[in-house]
C-alpha cells in the first residue's frame, strides 16, 4: 500500500479524526507534521471516545505514532494526554511514540505572551487558542528556541533560557507585564526532561527506516488549508503551514513521501473564531446544523460559525495542496433541511471572484453567489452503500464534485466508524 496524507480542506474541524482512525488501521506509522495542542481530533471507538490534541490518531490503534519536526509540544500537555489516554486503557511507550529531537517546545512564556498580546489586540482579535502556539512558531524561526534535543544538555540549558528572556523580558516590559523567572523555567525544564526524553529521537531517521521496510505512513494534518499561515485568510490564520506540501518538511521524509493527498471535506461549512467566513449562516439553518453537528470545538468548547458549502474555497484547497480525493464528512447533519445550498462564487464591489482573493479588505467584502439544490429530508445515519443514498443527496455529492473538481472517495454517514462509505479504494 502506498502512504496517504490527510489535511483539512476547509477552516479546521472537518472530521479528520474519525478518518484518520479509519485510515490507521491499514497503515503501519502515523505522523503528525504540523500545529500543536491548539489541535483537536476525536476518536470514536466502540462506546470509547478519545479526545487527541498533540498525539497522532495512530496511538488508538497501537500504530507506531511519530510528533514530527514541524509539530510545537508543550511537554506538560503532552504528558498529561499520555496519562490521561493511558487511563482509558491505551499503551503509550516509547516504543511506540516518538518525538522528533527537532521539535520546538512550548513554554510557559509562549502562552502568557500569546494570551497578553490577543487581549492587547481588543477588538482586532485574532482567535487564538491562547497556549502558545504562536509565539512558539516564532521562537523557531527567530533562532531562540528551547527544542527537545536542548532538554538532554543541562550544561547548556540555562544559556538558551536566558537568550530567550531577553527577547521576552523587552516584550513584556512593553506590555506593563511582570519579567519571568529564568532560574524558575529551568528548573521546570530539567525536571520533565527525564520525562520525555525517552520518546525522543531522529524521527526522519524512523520514517527512513520505514520507508526502505516499506511500510504505510499515514501523515496527519491538523486544522484547515483556509488557516494555513501562507495561502489561509491572513491574519485570521494559525502559525503553521497546514497544506499538504507541510507534510514532508514538518516530518522529514522527501516531497516523493507524501503519496495519496486526501482532503476531509464536510458536507456545509464551519469555523472558530474571528475571520472572513462568506458563506455564515445567522438563522434557524446556522443554529440547526449546529446543534445537530455538535459544533464545538474538542480544544476549545468553543462554538462554530456555520454555514453552506463554500465550493470556490475547497477547489482552492483542492488546487494549492494537489488534493486527489475528498471524504466528505456529517452528511447526516443536512438530513432535515428541505433546501441546501452551495457557494458557487462571490462578488465584492461590483466584481465577481471565483477564488478567494488574499487582501484581507476583500475578503471582508466577499459576497456568496448560491446555488440551491432541493434536501433529501431522509435519515442517512449508519448508510454504509452509495446505493443506498437517496437521490437527492447523491445530486447533492454529485453537484460538490463538479464544482471543486474532485471524487468524494469517502462518504461519513455518522460518528460511528464503521457508518462510512468506501467509494473508491486508495490505500491499494
Amino acid at each position: 500500500m502506498g502512504n496517504i496524507t490527510v489535511i483539512g480542506s476547509q477552516w479546521g474541524d472537518e472530521g479528520k479524526g474519525k478518518i484518520v482512525d479509519w485510515l490507521a488501521a491499514e497503515a503501519d506509522v502515523v505522523v503528525r507534521f504540523q500545529g500543536g495542542h491548539n489541535a483537536g481530533h476525536t476518536l470514536v471507538v466502540g462506546e470509547t471516545t478519545y479526545k487527541l490534541h498533540l498525539l497522532p490518531s495512530g496511538v488508538v490503534r497501537g500504530k507506531l505514532s511519530v510528533i514530527g519536526n514541524g509539530v510545537v509540544v508543550d511537554p506538560w500537555a503532552l504528558l498529561k494526554e499520555i496519562e490521561r489516554l493511558t487511563g482509558q486503557g491505551l499503551t503509550i511507550t516509547p516504543e511506540n511514540l516518538i518525538v522528533s529531537e527537532s521539535a520546538t517546545l512550548i513554554l510557559p512564556v509562549n502562552a502568557s505572551l500569546d494570551k497578553a498580546l490577543e487581549e492587547a489586540r481588543g477588538n482586532a482579535k485574532i482567535g487564538t487558542t491562547g497556549r502558545g502556539i504562536g509565539p512558539a512558531y516564532e521562537d523557531t524561526v527567530g533562532r531562540r528556541a528551547i527544542r527537545m534535543c536542548d532538554l538532554a544538555h543541562p550544561e547548556t540549558l540555562k544559556a538558551k533560557v536566558e537568550k530567550l528572556a531577553f527577547y521576552y523580558n523587552a516584550l513584556y516590559k512593553g506590555l506593563n507585564a511582570s519579567p519571568f523567572n529564568v532560574d524558575e523555567l529551568v528548573g521546570q525544564l530539567q525536571e520533565v526532561a527525564p520525562k520525555i526524553l525517552p520518546h525522543v529521537a531522529p524521527a526522519w531517521r524512523v520514517l527512513d527506516d520505514a520507508k526502505t521496510a516499506k511500510k504505510t505512513v499515514l501523515f496527519e494534518g491538523a486544522q484547515g488549508v483556509m488557516l494555513d499561515v501562507n495561502h489561509g485568510t491572513y491574519p485570521y490564520v494559525t502559525s503553521s503551514n497546514t497544506i499538504a506540501a507541510q507534510a514532508a518538511i514538518g516530518a522529514g521524509v522527501g516531497a516523493d513521501q507524501m503519496g495519496y493527498v486526501l482532503g476531509i471535506t464536510k458536507a456545509y461549512s464551519t469555523r472558530v473564531g474571528s475571520g472572513p467566513f462568506p458563506t455564515e449562516l445567522f438563522d434557524a439553518v446556522g443554529d440547526t446544523l449546529t446543534e445537530r453537528g455538535h459544533e464545538f470545538g474538542t480544544t476549545t468548547g468553543r462554538r462554530r460559525r456555520c454555514g453552506w458549502f463554500d465550493a470556490v474555497q475547497v477547489k482552492q484547497a483542492v488546487k494549492i495542496c494537489g488534493i486527489k480525493g475528498i471524504a466528505l464528512m456529517k452528511l447526516d447533519v443536512m438530513d432535515t433541511l428541505s433546501e441546501v445550498s452551495i457557494c458557487t462564487g462571490y462578488t465584492a464591489n461590483g466584481k465577481h471572484y471565483d477564488y478567494i482573493p488574499a487582501s484581507e479588505d476583500l475578503q471582508a467584502q466577499l459576497k456568496p453567489v448560491y446555488e440551491t439544490m432541493p434536501g433529501w429530508q431522509t435519515p442517512l445515519r449508519g448508510v454504509k452503500k452509495l446505493s443506498d443514498l437517496p437521490s437527492k443527496a447523491l445530486k447533492y455529492i454529485h453537484r460538490l464534485e463538479e464544482l471543486t473538481g474532485v471524487e468524494a472517495v469517502i462518504i461519513s454517514t455518522s460518528p460511528e466508524r464503521d457508518d462510512t462509505i468506501r467509494v473508491k479504494e486508495i490505500l491499494g
